[in-house]
């Protein structure tokens, strides 16, 4: 069995069904109540489309509670086409957007930390997924949204193979049961599969049935898929026809609610299971279904890529075309003072002429004092950039890597050395394909307290970036991950490249402690801004948002 077949099935089945949040539809916001319609419908790549709308209207309204929610939907319908890395990224842009400490927020914050959790299970990152779930746990307002996170906990413990802490973890809701008895079928399910995995000597098959007479009851047709899957996978060995039994109901049922990653599951149980000839009937069938899921998810994650794409793009033409309009006002208030200084007579002009002859020699002073300091700084940003944050790029290496041996960090260390030698000459990523270099350079700072994603760093984006640049990008991005490391304390850092007709923009986000106050600029922060004026570009801190730091670099490609 495909490995994403299992994880779709248990995620649906067995984590919560209540993480699409619901929410009011707000009349004066279209583009939401469409994209609820869409979604209504089961037509999710509209609802994406019209969710992304939403929250650009909402945030011209400047109503981060709405923008927040159609974050929150977007990267659930992320998730349930397998986009996880897109759905963790959509997620954690939503976080900003709520407040912890307003009650009214707790429903939709306990939904983001669940999505999270349930995309780290996704990709098999179970320490982050269960600092996800304990976060949901702390936001759930009802009992059985509490006890619905902490079935998803034990989930993640057996995903770790942590079995007595997954059955200690079901059986601490088991002792004061949920009301919904449609959770109490997953919780006893789980818990039987659980021992099971435990002990392959022990017998589930009655809890199995016990939750599947309560799904039956509840009109649970998910849950049924489930106990009927779980059936049929514990009589397969000792008892194969009614293991097949199982299965034909499975499968019966997948096609009845059209899910088709529960179709695929059922025909590969049905391969092995039938005789030779139905099975080759059925291998037909399954090949059909599985080329045609994954040519709709692939086409789903690149549509998805395309409308956040779409609807950056519309926003820089937006700012260009105001950009234009402010300087012909500009312009146009120029002249007029122009023509008002002209007609107060040869006298008035007279005294401006001396008072601007006085302030241009007081400004060629100064720019020569400036030009002065720029040269020492430059001397001393390459000294920084080239010896302190290559020697501190190894140690981190060292302390992050567990195979980094001694000879790799005496070639790092004699790569420093020789370019200490001649600092002014410091090309990066010749020899080497770019993209790599960046996405290494980033990589050697994830450890088991830090996670860093990259997004966009493809080799195509680099093409028309000249080597000089790329020199002043890299060590950039590399002041900027050294001080995260040193002063941030974040767990999440993420960067992501774009590149937009003639401009390159880069995005980088951590969830640490932030820049209180008036930011100050440190040295590795200072060159930053130093290097990207060199490249004719400029730099933004985002020093407002609720939790960490925002910095977005922009310069010109050519």
């Amino acid at each position: 069995m495909k490995p994403y077949f299992f994880l779709f099935c248990l995620i649906i089945l067995s984590c919560s069904k209540d993480k699409i949040p619901i929410g009011k539809h707000d009349l004066s916001n279209t583009f939401y109540d469409k994209a609820f319609d869409y979604r209504d419908r089961n037509q999710l790549n509209n609802a994406f489309l019209y969710f992304d709308k939403a929250r650009d209207l909402f945030l011209q309204k400047n109503d981060s509670i709405g923008a927040g929610k159609c974050l929150i939907n977007m990267a659930i319908i992320q998730e349930q086409f397998g986009d996880n890395f897109g759905s963790q990224e959509t997620s954690l842009e939503a976080i900003k957007y709520f407040d912890e400490k307003n009650p009214a927020n707790y429903y939709y914050i306990k939904s983001n930390y669940n999505n999270l959790g349930i995309t780290s299970y996704n990709l098999k990152e179970s320490e982050n997924a269960l600092r996800f779930y304990n976060l949901a746990i702390k936001f759930s307002e009802n009992s059985d949204e509490k006890k619905t996170c902490i079935n998803n906990k034990g989930n993640a413990y057996r995903q770790m193979k942590d079995y007595k802490n997954a059955l200690q973890t079901y059986s601490s809701i088991l002792k004061n049961p949920p009301q919904s008895k449609t959770l109490l079928a997953r919780i006893i399910t789980n818990q039987a599969r659980t021992r099971w995995l435990q002990n392959s000597e022990y017998n589930p098959i009655e809890e199995f049935n016990k939750g599947l007479r309560i799904r039956i009851q509840e009109h649970d047709l998910y849950g049924q898929i489930s106990s009927h899957s779980h059936l049929a996978d514990a009589y397969r060995k000792e008892e194969p026809k009614k293991a097949l039994f199982h299965s034909e109901k499975m499968y019966a049922l997948a096609k009845e609610i059209k899910n088709p990653d529960d179709e695929i599951e059922a025909l590969q149980k049905l391969i092995l299971l039938e005789s030779p000839e139905k099975s080759k009937a059925f291998f037909k069938i399954y090949q059909e279904r599985n080329d045609s899921l994954d040519t709709a998810r692939k086409k789903a994650k690149n549509q998805f890529a395309l409308i956040r794409y779409e609807t950056e793009k519309n926003k820089t033409k937006n700012l260009t075309l105001q950009k234009d309009i402010n300087q012909k006002e500009y312009q146009i208030t120029k002249q007029r003072i122009l023509i008002f200084s002209i007609s107060v007579g040869s006298l008035m002009l007279i005294i401006s002429g001396i008072a601007w002859f006085k302030r241009r020699k007081q400004r060629m002073l100064l720019e020569s004092d400036n030009r002065l300091k720029e040269e020492q700084l430059k001397v001393s940003k390459k000294v920084h950039d080239v010896v302190a944050n290559g020697i501190y790029q190894v140690m981190t290496k060292i302390e992050n890597q567990a195979d980094f041996d001694k000879e790799e960090a005496l070639d790092e260390l004699e790569f420093v050395y020789e370019k200490s030698r001649d600092i002014s000459y410091d090309k990066i990523g010749e020899e080497k394909e770019f993209s790599k270099v960046i996405s290494e350079l980033i990589a050697s700072f994830n450890n088991d307290t830090v996670k860093t994603f990259t997004a966009g760093n493809s080799p195509a984006i680099w093409e028309p970036i000249s080597a000089t640049v790329k020199d002043e990008v890299y060590q950039m991005i590399r002041e900027l991950m050294v001080n995260m490391k040193k002063h941030s304390q974040a767990s999440h850092v993420a960067v992501k490249f774009e590149k937009t007709n003639n401009m390159f923009d880069i995005q980088y986000k951590d969830n640490g402690i932030g820049i209180s106050g008036d930011l100050i600029y440190k040295n590795g922060l200072r060159n930053a801004a130093s290097r990207i004026e060199a490249i004719n570009g400029t730099i933004t801190f985002d020093t407002k948002i609720e939790k960490g730091l925002k910095i977005n670099l922009s310069f010109p490609t050519s």
